[in-house]
């Protein structure tokens, strides 16, 4: 193949994984051929949902690793206490629960690339650590004393301000700096609006025929001119959504604000009743008493009130991420709640978290 059909292939490869024509696009992807011809670390910023896996993804395809590993792991997903063992894995029985060698992703990737995902998430002791294996390009498995090398390429993100966290000293600067050697904004998708219509045929592209939706000129007008808040994440959720409730039909305005804002369309709010708690800044109206409500206990036989205030925790978790199109802090907001203790929920009845 001559050097001019190699570029041409490899063009058609990134701009079939990073989608759209805008401005916004077109310069970013011109930024991931630039930074995929050296090994630097990267850090990708940018809203939550905007696809910056996708964008790790692309650097590492377009780069001299592209035949190598390419692993990845969502920091703020991970317990604290753990999140030591899955970077640089463990011996068996260097703690309790330790019952098998586990190899760490930095092994894995090794040769090739690990994307660190939510790296802002990150405890402030890990830090330290994480800024010692990349100086020196090693890591010690937990319960070993094997200093072991690694060659990987580091690519990091955050919808943080790590600015105001290295300035509240949540977050180190040197490490920041480590990370950062070069750094990408990732556009949101209110930015480049005119990637919708394109975004819509790509999430199209795999499904039947008749769950595939057609949108009118006015349909397509609401859809450019909707906030995204979150961003590609949202705009998939949507195309999916319409996909099951309209397949094969072609969508109007009163279709789109349906499925924009499907919990209003779908459940509409009802009138609650005395001793309801409401969240402020735009939460969620959790009725306090809903359990005993929904279930009274016949006379003489108990009530397991452990698993109904369970079942009233789980069912506000999926209307939160409703909501918040399955971004974990926007939900953890409207809840209430951490970040790490919606997620620990989550985690304990089995509530799938979506891909960054």
């Amino acid at each position: 193949m001559t050097e001019v059909g190699q570029n041409k292939g490899n063009n058609a490869a990134l701009e079939a994984l990073i989608i759209g024509n805008s401005p916004a696009v077109s310069q970013l992807r011109e930024m991931i051929r630039r930074v995929a011809r050296s090994n630097a670390s990267v850090m990708l910023c940018g809203p939550s949902g905007s696809g910056k896996e996708l964008v790790a993804r692309a650097i590492h395809d377009e780069g001299v690793r592209a035949g190598k590993a390419f692993a990845a792991i969502n920091c703020g997903a991970i317990p604290s206490e753990l999140i030591e063992s899955e970077l640089f894995g463990h011996e068996k029985g260097s703690f309790t629960g330790a019952t098998a060698r586990r190899i760490g992703h930095f092994e894995v990737a090794s040769g090739g690339t690990l994307f660190l995902d939510e790296i802002g998430d990150m405890r402030f002791d890990m830090q330290v650590k994480l800024l010692r294996v990349l100086e020196e390009r090693t890591i010690v498995r937990v319960g070993s004393s094997e200093v072991r090398p690694v060659d990987v390429r580091v690519i990091s993100a955050t919808h943080q301000d790590l600015g105001a966290a290295i300035a509240e000293g949540k977050f180190r600067e040197d490490l920041f700096f480590r990370l950062g050697v070069v750094v990408l904004q990732v556009p949101s998708l209110a930015s480049r609006v005119e990637d919708i219509p394109a975004l819509i045929r790509h999430f199209q592209r795999k499904m039947p025929a008749d769950a595939k939706c057609r949108y009118d000129d006015a349909a397509i007008a609401m859809l450019m001119q909707h906030r995204w808040p979150g961003n590609v994440r949202e705009l998939r959720n949507f195309v999916e959504r319409a996909s099951v409730l309209f397949g094969g039909e072609t969508l109007g305005c009163d279709d789109v604000a349906m499925l924009l804002n499907p919990t209003a369309a779908l459940a509409p709010r009802p009138i609650l009743p005395m001793g309801t708690v409401a969240v402020p800044a735009g939460g969620l109206d959790i009725p306090a008493a809903a359990g005993a409500q929904a279930k009274k206990p016949a006379p003489g036989q108990p009530i397991d009130l452990k698993r109904e205030i369970e079942t009233i925790e789980l069912e506000q978790i999926h209307v939160a991420l409703d909501l918040a199109d399955g971004i974990i802090s926007e939900a953890a907001r409207l809840l209430s709640l951490k970040r790490t203790t919606l997620i620990e929920k989550m985690r304990k009845y089995g509530v799938q978290q979506q891909a960054a």
